[in-house]
């Protein structure tokens, strides 16, 4: 790339004196632990300055190398820093810091450079024109993250402007960068560069068509991921590229057919074409794709036709991953030993069937597998052509047609730590077999139609009987699991106690069976571990145990649809990272459980059908002035709040993620809104929802709830509310749900309420309103049955007719302001 002579001669005294500035200046810092340059290189200054680390001289002394990469450094760099009269440098990587300034102009004067790396240093902004006149630059990276506020551009100059006296660029990176261009002007500015051997320009926005690439004969790396580009390829801008090794056109808007010029590459080594719109076929490319291929991803596509055979002459693949695309045939079996160095198989979501005869093949013959999805294939058995593999990693074979019993070879690949048969139609299990795999960390198997008990573990297990003891299987599998999901089946019987000795476990699901009696203890305790509890939708009874671990890890514990009695636990408050809280459809007996007002996370309650009674009265600290309490305890629940520091591009979805691989659980929440009872299975951070329906709660609404301005959802039906409908209800904007039927509320509708521009679902009947519905756009689209039975209404969408509305604006309720109430009266 360059002609530096890494030759350490001695020292020179002024290079070693720029190199103490550096340090001595103070500019240089961690963001970690604040530690200067120097010390942060582990300089020794009793040594010859050439040899310290990240510094490289010429013969002379002169420093010609300077690498200050991933050293956390912070402060910013002004044009009069020392680092700027470095004038031999050649050699200059500032990459991965943290500078969080705008990008210097002093770097022209290091006109000696020919490799600069400031990848993902921080600089924001435009990038300075001073950057075209370093015309030795051989490689040039500014690659950024492109989400980030630190954002480079390339608008004034624009890229024709930066590169045009850059004649020697062979290496050129600018990830990330916003460019704004289109793929016309690309090829335009980069015309003269037919000697770039790496172009790398993912996620700059660029549009248009592709630009041909036919010209630069010495391209071993393109790289235009992530952008917006449309339109064909065209067969004729591959050929001549003799030297390309690296594709990668993922995340566009290509269409068309794939060439079969760009498969015949014969250097290819890696070529990604997913998640963009091609369609067609890919042909019979048989003996024209490279022997080298070893990544092939052409998934999120709409290719069609039958499974490419070709992709079995590649014997050097690792990564096969042709998911979500139309494919349909049948794939022999005995085509897969060709592929002996695959890794990686993903052929998920298209209508594949296995040509998979249950036969013998001996391990050597064999190719290694690592990881492996089938997801959604017409797979109608267990394909034969795993019996024998030892070496599987991941597999999933979820969401098919997979009929029968789980087969007693799959528990004894050894390496396997990701096993997903989930959605099938399995039945149960082959008899358990010795020397079964006990490092599952991710074992899902939940929607099939598995029956019997959750086997009673042993507390202590070697190597057991396995001829007919499930229990020592069970053992076994979930010995080290993080996951364990055996929801949707036919599962009944209790919850074995033996399953808590499983301390590893962060999330266990076994919702949606028939299971009956306690829920053991022990397993709250769990809750310094465990991140998910699921057990939603079983016939379990007794209590909730008062033994919720005082180091409670839970994120979602969901008891609904069970017939739990007893009071709400007080330990369940030592669970502050409780983001959803699901006890709804029991018979809990008890007052409002104040133990949750210090959980900040708190996001989504449902104390839905069970026999909660008493006032929403969770009393603060006391006011020794006034002998009072103010009802403002709940105001603790943040996450129900407004955040002006919130970005909502960062809104995710409620999940318990922690266990290595990207592998994440998705919370699912029963809730009633909009008078309907929906099962959400992805929860944006930002959805927020109280659900206290079906209750004995009285008194007044408490006016802390007009804190809550982020509430989407607010179902407090068919208890005993008295008072009138709080004004406050006007200022919850987002709110698109609001159910206070049957109940005992009086007075009239507020004004306000019409404000809610957001509201699609209203409901205030069966209460003892009175007085005109406030006439708005807003409330007059609701139906009548949202209003009926309060005799006192009237007025559209009522029959029933009244007389001019009142003009008067409601004048707000000690229920609305929650102010000051006292409970002692």
């Amino acid at each position: 790339i360059s002609n530096l002579v890494l030759v350490s001669g001695q020292c020179q005294s002024d290079q070693r004196q720029l190199l103490l500035e550096l340090n001595l200046s103070g500019s240089f810092r961690s963001t970690t632990f604040a530690t200067p340059l120097g010390r942060l290189m582990k300089w020794n200054q009793t040594k010859d300055c050439c040899s310290w680390e990240g510094v490289s001289c010429d013969a002379g002394g002169h420093v010609i190398g300077l690498d200050l990469s991933i050293r956390g450094i912070s402060s910013p760099i002004d044009d009069s820093s020392s680092l700027f009269r470095f004038q031999h440098l050649q050699r200059l990587n500032l990459a991965f810091n943290w500078f969080k300034t705008s990008f210097p102009t002093g770097f022209d004067k290091l006109e000696n450079l020919n490799y600069l790396n400031l990848s993902y240093s921080g600089f924001k902004g435009q990038i300075p024109v001073e950057i075209s006149r370093l015309t030795r630059l051989v490689t040039l990276d500014f690659s950024a993250f492109p989400i980030s506020k630190t954002s480079l551009k390339l608008e004034k100059p624009n890229l024709d402007m930066l590169v045009q006296n850059l004649t020697r660029l062979r290496f050129l990176y600018l990830d990330g960068i916003t460019i704004s261009a289109t793929g016309n002007e690309l090829c335009r500015d980069l015309l003269p560069f037919t000697k770039l051997q790496v172009l790398s320009m993912s996620d700059c926005y660029l549009s248009g068509p592709i630009p041909s690439f036919s010209s630069f004969k010495n391209l071993r790396e393109l790289n235009l991921g992530d952008n917006q580009l449309s339109g064909t390829i065209h067969s004729t801008d591959w050929s001549g590229l003799s030297k390309l090794e690296i594709v990668d056109l993922s995340n566009n808007k290509l269409s068309g057919t794939i060439p079969p010029t760009l498969f015949g590459i014969q250097s290819l080594r890696r070529l990604f074409l997913s998640q963009n719109q091609f369609n067609g076929s890919i042909g019979d490319l048989h003996g024209k794709a490279s022997s080298l291929l070893g990544t092939l991803d052409l998934s999120s596509n709409k290719l069609q036709g039958q499974f490419p055979m070709f992709v079995f002459e590649l014997h050097g693949l690792t990564l096969l991953d042709l998911s979500s695309n139309n494919f349909s045939g049948l794939i022999p079996m005995s085509a897969f030993p060709n592929l002996r160095n695959l890794s990686d198989l993903d052929l998920s979501y298209n209508r594949l069937s296995i040509d998979a005869p249950a036969t013998n093949i001996s391990p050597p013959s064999f190719p290694t597998f690592t990881a492996l999805e089938l997801a959604s294939c017409n797979l109608t058995e267990f394909p034969g052509f795993l019996k024998n593999q030892y070496s599987l990693n991941y597999l999933d074979l979820s969401n098919n047609q997979i009929h029968g019993e789980i087969p007693n070879w799959i528990w004894k690949s050894i390496n396997l730590w990701y096993l997903n048969i989930s959605q099938n139609f399995l039945v149960g299990f082959e008899r358990p077999m010795k020397n079964i795999n006990s490092g599952i960390w991710i074992l899902d198997l939940h929607g099939n139609q598995l029956q019997g008990q959750v086997p009673i573990l042993p507390s202590y297990a070697t190597y057991l009987d396995y001829s007919d003891n499930i229990s020592a299987l069970f053992y076994q599998l979930i010995l080290f699991a993080s996951f364990f999901s055996l929801s949707n089946n036919n599962i009944h019987g209790s919850i074995p106690e033996s399953l808590c000795n499983h301390t590893n476990l962060q999330v266990l699901d076994l919702s949606n069976n028939s299971m009956s009696g306690p829920i053991p203890q022990c397993l709250f305790q769990m809750s310094r571990s465990l991140g998910v509890l699921n057990l939603r939708r079983n016939n379990l009874s007794g209590i909730i145990s008062d033994t919720f671990s005082k180091s409670c890890r839970l994120q979602t514990l969901n008891l609904n649809q069970n017939l739990l009695e007893g009071k709400v636990p007080k330990s369940l408050g030592n669970c502050k990272m409780l983001e959803g809280l699901d006890i709804g459809n029991n018979q809990i007996n008890d007052s409002f459980p104040c133990q949750l007002k210090n959980i900040t996370m708190l996001r989504v309650l449902v104390l839905r059908s069970n026999n909660f009674n008493g006032h929403i009265d969770c009393p603060g600290t006391p006011n020794n002035f006034r002998g009072k309490l103010h009802l403002t305890c709940l105001g603790t629940w943040k996450a129900m709040q407004p955040n002006p520091d919130k970005n909502q591009s960062e809104l995710k979805h409620l999940q318990f993620e922690d266990f290595g691989g990207g592998v994440k659980y998705q919370d699912a929440i029963t809730i009633t809104i909009k008078g309907l009872e929906l099962e959400l299975v992805k929860i944006l951070t930002m959805f927020t929802s109280i659900d206290i329906s079906y209750n004995n709660f009285e008194g007044p609404i408490p006016g802390v709830i007009g804190k809550f301005k982020e509430l989407l959802g607010l179902n407090f039906s068919r208890n005993a509310f008295t008072g009138s409908i709080p004004s406050f209800f006007g200022k919850l904007q987002q709110l698109d749900s609001l159910d206070l039927s049957s109940n005992s509320l009086r007075g009239e509708i507020p004004f306000r309420l019409a404000n809610l521009n957001f509201l699609s679902f209203l409901n205030v009947s069966i209460n003892k309103l009175v007085g005109p519905i406030p006439t708005s756009t807003q409330l007059q689209t609701f139906s009548e049955a949202s209003f009926e039975n309060n005799t006192g209404l009237c007025g559209p969408p009522l029959k029933t007719a009244c007389g001019l509305p009142s003009a008067k604006e409601d004048s707000p309720s000690d229920s609305e302001t929650g102010s000051i109430i006292d409970w002692n009266h």
